[in-house]
């Protein structure tokens, strides 16, 4: 409707006016982050305010790797087979289904039978050992090994030459059952290849199919669903296989991994709480975050990096080194935090950082010797465990495959089995969410606690892609920047946010009664059309349609399309400097430009409501508005009065690559635009849509609300 009225006026009002001569630019544009950067980890001033971030952080982890909801746990059946007996343990191949026909494969090692080091009640604590990249079956040839042995990163012959395996080995001896499972297109891991999922250098051609994703598709990405999200379900699923082995104590369990493993312990470690102890190795570091496609992931790490999210596991033991890598400043930027931290939460001793510095990045004899006690300490083993690492037989090619003549490896791989994987993850997802819309016609006390578990869930999801909460008016620097030439009643100001590192322009135009109470925000997707220009453009709409009496009106400018520098681009946003083909290494750090666009609505919502009785009324126009200032409505609350918004018709779903600036990862995932329309109940909200689609979803949740009144669909 106002879309129409919007069109019309633009084309007369257009050369009316010209934009502000000399005026500052909107920039909204800071350098893009980058894994490389810098990601400090400010300690919150209570104990309080952490489990509060905290709170919020294992959500962004659980969304972010496609894992919130959580899918359901099946059958994982597994097979344990060619056991191996070696001095002082013994090894068994395993392979098991993380989920219907997608296989882990991995080495669990146990003590000797007469070792009883650790045993209660007749079972053992147990250690997961995600071995990173190299692969389980990493092997150093002769050049590499006498360097090591000759620097000291290693002592024996066979164990260090097979450094990934000696842990094990040594944790069996120690009395802990260890488990080494492959990651993907690793060893026996071979239904997603190595090259897809560590090397995605071009995208494939399969990927511009809709109807059948796979990994790296818009679809992949619109749905949250990743190579490191599948990795940490395995991780989930294989800490599951070793806490229901009938001799492991699922009370004592803990994980250790260097480099790759590394992130994936950081990551179990933050949302399994079946953890007791961890040593993420390699990887907690205030500088580069994971220089792998399966280590990184839309959303994970805005607005935190990988010692804020080590801290997670606080205050349960944790330990980790400092090596002469992306780790090497750790002892005085990172660990310090650390420490501040586990103090304030009264068990300042929990947490270690060893200093290995004179080694590259390894997960060397050296390193190895520091976590030994570590887990013998917190695992509960006794007093005189032997935790020194000796040599032992090695095992041979045969000895570490999984897959043989009487357990053949799976036929179903590459991309026939990456859309069946990706099909039953998005199946588990649609059943849990559609079965937390409530149900209007339920009990009112069911529909409350319904309810309150779709904005829980839903609501919780949409938190972390749009994660700004209102600000206050204090927050923000205000300051008026120059008047309209032809109507001097028309001031611009700028308006910053400095934490936020957000700012946006306004114009606005206060009646002529010098009121205030009544405020009408205008926002759209227009670019051409000058501030004043849309003012009196406006003040003629408000009289047709709004009716909103004697309004202070305001236009902001927003974003709408912009390079890393601010230009603009067409249909762009603006995309990190790496050729690898990936939207998780730009949108795993920065916000899409249509969370940019909410946060500059937020500023302008905190400005302008600051009077407990001023009314506004918020009205957006056109698809590249639409999902942000529903968004922003949603935070806004009851500080924004009716809201009107015209979608176009357009969701979320309908971008065709990360680039276009209209891509928010996830938002099909959780319902796309309706889903954050019903989130607005029960506030007024009135929705101008071409889309064919009945919104039921936004009725129900209205009538959930007790506020279908409320709720104006044309």
């Amino acid at each position: 409707m106002f879309r129409f009225a919007i069109g019309s006026l633009a084309i007369v009002l257009i050369t009316l006016c010209a934009p502000l001569a000399g005026q500052e630019s909107n920039n909204h544009s800071a350098k893009l982050k980058t894994l490389d950067d810098h990601f400090p980890f400010v300690v919150p001033e209570s104990v309080d305010q952490w489990n509060r971030r905290a709170d919020s952080l294992r959500r962004r982890v659980l969304v972010a790797t496609g894992l919130w909801p959580m899918p359901e746990k099946t059958s994982i059946q597994p097979v344990l087979h060619g056991k191996i007996v070696r001095d002082g343990f013994t090894v068994e191949k395993v392979y098991f289904e993380s989920l219907p026909g997608h296989f882990v494969s991995g080495m669990l090692f146990r003590p000797a039978a007469e070792n009883q080091n650790g045993v209660v009640d007749g079972k053992r604590p147990a250690v997961l050992c995600p071995h990173g990249h190299g692969g389980r079956t990493m092997r150093l040839d002769d050049k590499e090994l006498a360097k090591q042995i000759e620097t000291g990163g290693e002592v024996f012959e066979n164990s260090g030459r097979y450094p990934k395996l000696a842990r094990c080995a040594q944790l069996a001896r120690m009395g802990c059952v260890s488990f080494i499972f492959d990651m993907l297109g690793y060893a026996d891991s071979q239904q997603i290849e190595f090259a897809t999922a560590h090397r995605h250098a071009e995208a494939r051609p399969q990927e511009s199919d809709r109807e059948q994703p796979i990994f790296f598709s818009i679809e992949a990405d619109l749905n949250l669903q990743s190579i490191m999200g599948l990795q940490t379900w395995n991780a989930i699923r294989a800490l599951d296989f070793l806490a229901e082995l009938p001799d492991v104590d699922a009370d004592r369990l803990g994980v250790t991994g260097g480099s790759g493993g590394g992130t994936q312990t950081i990551l179990l470690g933050a949302i399994d709480p079946r953890i007791k102890v961890g040593f993420p190795n390699g990887m907690v570091s205030t500088s580069m975050q994971g220089g792998c496609y399966c280590e990184n992931c839309n959303y994970l790490r805005i607005g935190t990096g990988n010692v804020e999210l080590a801290a997670l596991f606080a205050p349960k033991p944790q330990g980790m080194t400092a090596a002469n890598d992306w780790t090497k400043a750790m002892l005085t930027d990172g660990y310090p935090q650390l420490q501040q931290l586990y103090e304030m939460l009264g068990v300042r001793e929990s947490v270690m950082c060893g200093d290995v510095l004179r080694f590259p990045h390894n997960y060397n004899y050296v390193t190895r010797s520091m976590m030994y006690p570590w887990m013998a300490k917190h695992l509960g083993l006794p007093d005189g465990t032997a935790l020194v690492e000796t040599d032992f037989q090695p095992l041979t090619e045969a000895d570490m495959k999984v897959w043989d003549d009487d357990h053949p490896a799976p036929t179903e791989v590459g991309v026939p089995h990456e859309r069946k994987v990706l099909a039953w993850w998005k199946e588990q997802s649609d059943r849990i969410l559609n079965s937390l819309v409530p149900d209007p016609s339920s009990d009112a006390r069911d529909v409350a606690k319904q309810l309150a578990k779709y904005r829980d869930v839903v609501g919780g999801a949409w938190s972390v892609i749009f994660d700004r909460e209102l600000p206050k008016k204090s927050e923000l620097e205000i300051t008026e920047i120059g008047s309209s030439e032809r109507d001097p009643q028309v001031k611009y100001l700028m308006i910053r946010h400095p934490q936020w590192g957000v700012q946006v322009k306004v114009a606005a135009k206060v009646p002529p009664s010098g009121d205030q109470s009544r405020v009408l925000v205008f926002a759209d997707a227009s670019v051409t059309v000058p501030g004043d220009a849309k003012l009196s453009m406006i003040e003629g709409m408000n009289k047709m349609i709004f009716k909103v009496q004697e309004p202070t009106i305001v236009v902001p400018e927003l974003i709408l399309a912009e390079s890393a520098s601010g230009e603009a681009q067409d249909g762009q946003q603006p995309l990190i400097a790496d050729k690898r083909n990936y939207s998780g290494f730009t949108f795993g750090y920065n916000r899409p430009r249509a969370v940019k666009c909410f946060e500059q609505l937020l500023c302008v919502f905190a400005a302008f409501s600051d009077e407990p009785n001023r009314s506004i009324t918020f009205v957006a126009d056109g698809k590249d508005v639409a999902g942000s200032a529903i968004a922003a409505s949603v935070v806004a609350g009851d500080r924004v009065g009716r809201c009107y918004v015209t979608t176009e018709g357009s969701r979320f779903a309908d971008v065709t690559a990360y680039s276009d600036r209209n891509f928010v990862p996830g938002a099909a995932r959780y319902f796309d635009l309706p889903g954050l329309m019903s989130l607005r109940a029960p506030h007024p909200l009135t929705v101008i849509d071409d889309s064919g689609e009945d919104l039921d979803l936004v009725k129900r949740v209205y009538l959930a609300t007790g506020a279908t009144d409320k709720l104006e669909i044309k």
